[in-house]
Order: structure tokens, then C-alpha cells, then sequence
């Protein structure tokens, strides 16, 4: 049996009862992103999507799926803290975050560990901090450095300055730094190319996450069974649980080597971020690329329906929002999206889920895997 579990990576569903104290009280990413675009998402419809609490899209016949959404425990609204609750790591204090940017001790060490100097150390807009300072770094050779609202130390260099390998050895040295007082969720590698305004190369980008602890995946793992992570789903783990790892370069490829590996078959779980979303619409408030980015999910998801066997079990989820109509460039606190699937289910309402966590729980029962964390099975109501 295999379980395929895939992260639409900020297809929030509505602004959480909290949100207010993050500044995202309103905040929607679906229905906001279809309002202003018109985007018709009909098979996503049918599996339930239309059925699901504040989500407004309209219906398409016969839904043949479960469906629901779910709240998050942990305080935050960023990748690495969805993704950890998803697979049963509630965390009682957020990532840190530097709106101020980082400590001067951090820096100094930094620039020991690469010998260059640094430029920014601000928080700001992947697109625009390139924007600002790549000339600069062109010029001189020193990485941009640059935070945002989640617990993230992202690097930015140019492909010609400065080599893709260089630049992942930046960010191990900072993962080594930003422990203990000054951990940081994730180092994030920011390559870029051309000339002005510059194009950042989001197929080199490299997440350096701390280790969480001891997650489903890591339950899966014990108990013998694949753990396949596709995209950026081992770095925000740090790795930690896999069986085997398969790069992506945007949404189109992660579906296709998503659909691959199903086909192949497997005995265990096939974990799956599409980034797209988040990365290239979302963060730059883009609705017209955020509803062509959803259109074409759509498009695809037929075949995923088709490569899911009898027994199978297909799970669709968001980690936070990231509406493209908001304020900002940042996340959004909102309600994660849940949608599931097996061959021969009719429409089953999973209603409010208490925690991401639940996710987990299913997959570990789904596979037979011992796992005694949070997190509420909802594989009954899917028999």
C-alpha cells in the first residue's frame, strides 16, 4: 500500500480565530485568489474542495472525495512549522525570527566562516533585495543577506560570482552559527542570474533546516517502509526519516515525478511540496499567477485520481497561507486545507481538524506504523 501526501504549499482556507494577532484577521488565500481571477477549479471541486468551510468555489457535480480543514496548533505560519506539525511536532514557542536583522555576532562569524564581507541584513523581499543590492554584489563579491517574517538566514548570490557549491557551503557554516540563542528554522539558499533586475534560479534554491524531533516519518522509517520526499519536503525535515530523495524544479515537475514514483508503486509514503504557489505568486502578491498556478493543478489532478490504487490513499494539504491579494509579502495565519482520496469513497466530511498533526496520525495508521504523538486519525471515516 502506499499513501501519496501532497503540500500545496500556502493554499490557505481562511484566516485561522488567531489571525488577528499575526495581522491576517480576513486574510483567504482561495477565495481571494479566485474572486479576483475567475479561476475555474472543477476537479479539485469534485473532491471536495467546494464542500469545504468558507472556501468559496463553485460546485462541479458529484464530489467524490473527503474533505475538510484544519486548525494549526503550533504559533506560526511558516513553512518549516506547518510541515513539522503535519508529521506530529507541535511546537509550544515559535522559530525566532530578527525583524531587526541579525546580531552583529552573528555576522562576524558569518564573515569568518566565508571570508567576504555581507551586504543587507534586513528584512525583505527575495525579489526586491536582489533588485536593491545585486549590482553590489556583482561589484564586490560579498553575499546579500536577508530575513522576512518567518525564522529564515537567506543568502543570495549571483551563479556567475559565486559558485552554486560555494554558496551551499555558506549555508552550512550558518547552519552551524545559528544554533542555540540564534537558531533559525531554516538557511535558505537564494541563487540568481542575468543582468538587472536579475532572476532568481528557484531550481538551485536549498533549504538548510535545524532536526526536528522524532516525526511519523522517522516512525515510518523503523517500521521498514519507503519514505520518498519530493521537492523540498527532505530539507525542511533536514533529511531525517527518507529512503529516498528526488529534486524538482517547479510544480509542473513535481507532479510529473509525483505521478512517476506512484506508478513505480511503493510500500510506504511518497511526500510532495509544489512550491510554485508560494514561491513565485504568493510572496509577490501575484493573483493572476497564483490562479494559473491552481488551473494547472487542476488540470493534473485526474491522473493522480488514476495512479491511486485500490487500497491507496491520496492526501491533499496546505501548510499556511499566502494570500496574493494581502498586505505585504509575507505568509498569511490561515486554516490548512484537507483534502483526501481513495478509489470507491463518496463525499465524507472530515469537518475541523484539531491540529496539522492529524495528518500524520493517518499516514502512520494508514501503513501500519506504531505512532503514540499527536495527532487524531481520520482513515475511518475513509473506509
Amino acid at each position: 500500500m502506499k499513501v501519496t501526501l501532497i503540500v500545496l504549499d500556502s493554499v490557505g482556507a481562511g484566516a485561522l480565530p488567531d489571525a488577528r494577532d499575526f495581522g491576517d484577521e480576513g486574510a483567504h488565500t482561495l477565495n481571494h485568489t479566485v474572486e479576483r481571477t475567475g479561476v475555474s477549479l472543477p476537479n479539485l471541486a469534485r473532491l471536495g474542495l467546494a464542500r469545504v468551510p468558507t472556501v468559496n468555489v463553485p460546485r462541479a457535480g458529484e464530489v467524490r472525495g473527503a474533505f475538510g480543514r484544519m486548525r494549526e496548533v503550533s504559533p506560526g505560519k511558516d513553512t518549516s512549522t506547518g510541515h513539522w506539525e503535519f508529521m506530529g511536532v507541535q511546537l509550544a514557542q515559535p522559530f525566532r525570527t530578527f525583524s531587526s536583522g541579525f546580531p552583529q555576532e552573528v555576522m562576524r562569524r558569518f564573515s569568518e566562516a566565508t571570508g567576504r564581507g555581507w551586504l543587507c541584513n534586513l528584512p525583505y523581499s527575495g525579489t526586491d533585495v536582489i533588485r536593491d543590492y545585486g549590482e553590489e554584489h556583482v561589484r564586490t563579491g560579498n553575499p546579500i543577506v536577508y530575513t522576512s517574517a518567518d525564522s529564515v538566514f537567506q543568502i543570495a548570490t549571483h551563479v556567475d560570482v559565486v559558485p552554486l557549491e560555494t554558496l551551499y557551503g555558506w549555508c552550512r557554516a550558518a547552519r552551524e552559527i545559528l544554533t542555540g540563542e540564534y537558531a533559525v528554522a531554516r538557511v535558505i539558499a537564494r541563487p540568481f542570474r542575468g543582468e538587472p533586475p536579475f532572476e532568481r534560479v528557484n531550481e538551485a534554491r536549498k533549504d538548510f533546516s535545524l532536526t526536528p524531533p522524532r516525526t511519523v516519518l522517522d516512525a515510518l522509517h523503523g517500521a521498514g517502509l519507503d519514505v520518498v520526499g519530493i521537492g523540498k519536503i527532505p530539507d525542511i525535515y533536514d533529511h531525517s526519516g527518507f529512503t529516498e530523495e528526488i529534486h524538482t524544479d517547479d510544480n509542473a515537475d513535481g507532479v510529473g515525478k509525483t505521478l512517476a514514483r506512484m506508478r513505480r508503486g511503493a510500500r510506504g509514503l511518497i511526500f510532495t511540496n509544489l512550491v510554485d504557489f508560494d514561491a513565485k505568486f504568493g510572496h509577490r502578491r501575484d493573483p493572476a499567477g497564483y490562479g494559473a498556478a491552481l488551473a494547472a493543478f487542476d488540470a493534473r489532478l485526474p491522473e493522480l485520481l488514476e495512479a491511486t490504487d485500490d487500497g491507496d490513499l491520496l492526501i491533499l494539504v496546505s501548510d499556511h497561507g499566502n494570500d496574493p491579494t494581502w498586505t505585504g509579502t509575507d505568509h498569511t495565519r490561515e486554516y490548512g486545507l484537507l483534502l483526501a482520496y481513495r478509489p470507491g469513497i463518496g463525499a465524507v466530511d472530515l469537518g475541523e481538524r484539531a491540529t496539522f498533526a492529524d495528518v500524520g496520525a493517518t499516514v502512520a495508521q494508514a501503513l501500519g506504523a506504531s505512532w503514540d504523538g499527536p495527532g487524531e486519525s481520520f482513515l475511518g471515516s475513509l473506509r
